[in-house]
């Protein structure tokens, strides 16, 4: 009998696929609609697949949000990590990843921009899970910004919030057509080391 190549719905490979598919649509709906305003019933629905079923992989909407955040956290991760590599300077190394994030927000990546999004009214034990998460992205920024050669009156933790709750309030603002995401990010950069002087002074 010839050997058959076919696998099996309950294979570990269409498994991992569903999985995936159940994310991706967990992702666009709580973007589109809110965390509070989303059923498992709609992600199943928007998925294609039965509701029951998707107990399987996820057994709570809680369980869902969380593997939705840190899959956003590992993309926009990676792609920091990736643009900074092998860049030396401390400024040149916070414009690529100040650029790399807001690549990664507005390159149709469901998942990482879904860490910009308002959490203060989920659960306390959701929120403080979330939050871990979120702030594993965070320590990356902070890592680049205690290397900047800062006057010793700064605050490097202030620094870093303040520019990471710009690119991410970008999030609520940005249409494409006028500056890209890239020069928005570098902007940003610009003025926490130059301030409003022009860039030729």
């Amino acid at each position: 009998m010839a050997n058959s190549t076919v696998k099996s719905d309950d294979s570990p490979y269409r498994s991992d696929n569903r999985r995936q598919e159940l994310m991706a649509a967990a992702a666009h709906l709580f973007n589109q609609r809110g965390y509070d305003a989303t059923s498992m019933r709609d992600i199943a629905r928007e998925a294609g697949m039965l509701a029951g079923s998707m107990y399987y992989h996820f057994p709570s909407k809680d369980d869902l949000i969380i593997a939705t955040y840190e899959e956003g956290t590992r993309l926009i991760s990676e792609a920091v990590v990736s643009a900074t590599e092998g860049c030396a300077d401390p400024w040149d190394r916070l414009f690529k990843a100040a650029s790399a994030h807001m690549n990664t927000l507005f390159g149709g990546n469901n998942f990482s921009i879904l860490l910009c999004g308002d959490i203060s009214r989920a659960a306390p034990a959701l929120r403080i899970r979330l939050i871990e998460i979120r702030d594993s992205y965070d320590e990356l920024f902070m890592e680049l910004i205690e290397n900047l050669p800062l006057p010793d009156d700064v605050d490097p933790t202030l620094l870093r919030l303040s520019l990471l709750g710009s690119l991410n309030w970008s999030a609520s603002w940005y249409r494409p057509g006028g500056q890209t995401p890239e020069q928005i990010g570098t902007l940003f950069v610009r003025l926490l080391k130059d301030g409003l002087r022009s860039p030729k002074s």
